[in-house]
């Protein structure tokens, strides 16, 4: 009993399984209502066909949730456009039960993901030096420069050099940044008594 239970978890947990339980029910009660009597039903449309295959559509995307859980987004979507559809097609959804239930199933079916396995060790992406104190900076490139020396206002100075991806710019190329400038006339008093 003990395995069985454990195996019926593990299943249970490995695909949307609450999603697609509610998107069956919701299926199952939008195709079931249209078999009532003629008292209970509010609308039959064409012999009561569009309830019955949105049921049934609804019912294949639940248990398709199940069975092929990668399917889960395509099942998830198409679950909440029924049951939307099912709200004008089908005596107002199932009377607003079937509706609401599709459409938190589908909800449920496309936001579900699978767990990564518990016993499995995360490998490490990238391995670290054993000795950090030991590990040298990295070297930056060398660049030719030209022997005049070169003088530098204080704006270039102080501001940074950029290149493409890290690399240094190009020789004597350098980033300023300075704000524009945008010079704004004084605003003339509007008001009573004054004119434009």
């Amino acid at each position: 009993m003990f395995l069985s239970r454990r195996a019926w978890r593990t299943w249970r947990r490995s695909r949307p399984f609450w999603g697609g339980l509610a998107t069956v029910v919701a299926g199952s009660e939008i195709c079931i209502l249209p078999l009532a009597p003629l008292e209970v039903m509010l609308k039959q449309g064409v012999a009561g066909l569009p309830s019955v295959l949105l049921g049934l559509v609804m019912i294949v995307l639940g248990l398709s949730a199940w069975v092929a859980p990668h399917h889960r987004g395509l099942a998830g979507v198409l679950t909440v456009l029924l049951a939307v559809a099912a709200l004008v097609m089908s005596n107002l959804g199932g009377f607003l039960f079937g509706t609401v239930l599709g459409i938190v199933g589908g909800s449920m079916i496309f936001a579900w993901q699978p767990v990564p396995a518990a016993d499995a060790p995360a490998e490490p992406t990238a391995e670290a030096p054993a000795d950090t104190d030991a590990a040298e900076p990295a070297a930056t490139p060398a660049t030719t420069e030209s022997a005049e020396p070169t003088t530098t206002t204080p704006t270039e100075s102080a501001e940074p050099r950029l290149g493409t991806r890290g690399s240094p710019p190009p020789t004597g190329a350098t980033v300023h940044r300075i704000a524009p400038t945008v010079a704004v006339p004084p605003a003339a008093p509007h008001g009573k008594g004054s004119t434009p």
